[in-house]
């Protein structure tokens, strides 16, 4: 991992900086491809739902207060949605962790996906933690031809990302 670009202090974890690994990625970009698993352990690259908007919503971990209140929100929102946008909520948790947590948290609009296998979202997205190995909080809107017209990585991977914003961006595609 050490062939990535390291971005010191780009974001902070609980008040102190921390370095991430890989490219900073700007509205405008073409959206990165990545390999990541579902919840039955199958891939799910960005040409998975080609076609579609993609609201990606990336979380250290699913079991934690912020990514749980972050992804039953966004699965809420999901519900005014079109059947045109996917929202994925990734994280490094094992997809079996993954589908344990939507099952008691009732989510049913959010597809959650685990880049625990090699860190291809996090290492591709410039959202690798390189000291912890966890991802730090952002979210993308990536248009219907891949795209990047959205990007919030959060300053502090501890805080909630503008919800309305995210939203927002959203709505024109669509």
């Amino acid at each position: 991992m050490s062939d990535y670009q390291e971005r010191e202090g780009a974001v902070l974890f609980k008040g102190n900086p921390a370095t991430l690994l890989g490219p900073e990625i700007k509205v405008g970009d073409a959206a990165p491809d990545f390999r990541v698993v579902d919840n039955s352990l199958q891939s799910v690259t960005l040409a998975t739902d080609a076609g579609k908007v993609r609201l990606i919503t990336v979380v250290p971990s699913i079991d934690t207060p912020t990514c749980d209140t972050m992804t039953r929100r966004f699965n809420l929102d999901a519900t005014n949605l079109p059947d045109s946008v996917v929202v994925y909520t990734i994280s490094v948790d094992l997809p079996f962790a993954q589908k344990r947590w939507c099952g008691n948290a009732g989510i049913d609009k959010v597809q959650t996906l685990s880049d625990y296998q090699d860190r291809s979202f996090g290492l591709n997205y410039g959202l690798l933690l390189k000291d912890l190995k966890l991802l730090a909080r952002a979210v993308y809107v990536i248009d219907q031809n891949d795209k990047v017209v959205y990007v919030e990585l959060c300053s502090e991977v501890t805080a909630e990302p503008d919800y309305d914003a995210a939203l927002e961006a959203v709505k024109p595609l669509v």
